[in-house]
């Protein structure tokens, strides 16, 4: 993973959620919504929740908006209808995107997405069309600055948790777990007072492509940028050398 600091990205993802945290927790409240339908109210015994949870936290949102979500959510469990629908494509030069929503209108997200791609001078493919050339994975991010704990200690500890792989970059540690130890570790690092700048399950490129084309470039920024805009949408990976 050297040479791609994820760490990078969540900080320029951080500083854009500042000036957008409406959508940030648009996004988290869905979760939340979906978490609590499918394995119910209680942390302590739905661990999708959990992570969800940590997830907002990462995020900044007040504790009183998590439990909120959770008790409205609780409260209308039949009303939270949200689908969850992943689409793939092509951006400019064969960038491959992934997008991950959750929406109650399947035709408009759709719609949506299929519209980003198109003024992006991308495509929207098949299901499986680039997946394959992905990993999912749980990665777990730790700002250095924020870690007070020793490198090697924390790799121990990890590794011991169920984690698979532990790297060093400039500014954080990354860890990675498959997607079924994820909230195992997760719990473990958090019980440890570890604090994490992002813990999530993503999708991890194999390989990375770099764009040399300024039109390219603006091109597919023009897609991303669509896509970061939908409120259906959760997720968006794509193998981008940005």
């Amino acid at each position: 993973m050297s040479g791609h600091s994820k760490f990078a990205n969540i900080k320029h993802k951080k500083e854009k959620n500042d000036a957008a945290k409406g959508k940030i927790f648009t996004i988290i409240g869905r979760e939340i919504a979906v978490a609590v339908k499918e394995g119910g109210a209680d942390p302590n015994n739905n661990s999708k929740l959990r992570d969800v949870i940590a997830k907002a936290k990462a995020n900044n949102m007040p504790n009183d908006t998590i439990e909120r979500g959770i008790k409205k959510a609780a409260g209308n469990a039949n009303a939270v209808n949200y689908e969850r629908v992943t689409y793939e494509g092509y951006g400019p030069n064969g960038i491959a995107i992934i997008v991950e929503a959750l929406t109650d209108n399947k035709n408009r997200t759709a719609a949506n997405v299929r519209s980003a791609f198109t003024k992006g001078n991308g495509s929207v493919g098949t299901q499986g069309c680039v997946s394959y050339m992905f990993d999912r994975k749980g990665q777990i991010i730790v700002d250095k600055e924020e870690c007070e704990m020793d490198p090697d200690d924390l790799m121990m500890l990890a590794l011991d948790a169920g984690a698979e792989d532990f790297s060093e970059e400039e500014d954080s540690f990354e860890i990675l777990t498959d997607p079924d130890s994820f909230s195992q570790v997760r719990q473990t690092l958090e019980e440890k007072g570890i604090p994490m700048a992002e813990a999530e399950v993503t999708m991890i490129p194999q390989t990375y492509v770099t764009l040399t084309d300024e039109d390219a470039v603006k091109s597919l920024q023009r897609t991303l940028d669509l896509l970061d805009e939908d409120d259906d949408v959760q997720n968006v990976y794509h193998n981008w050398e940005e």
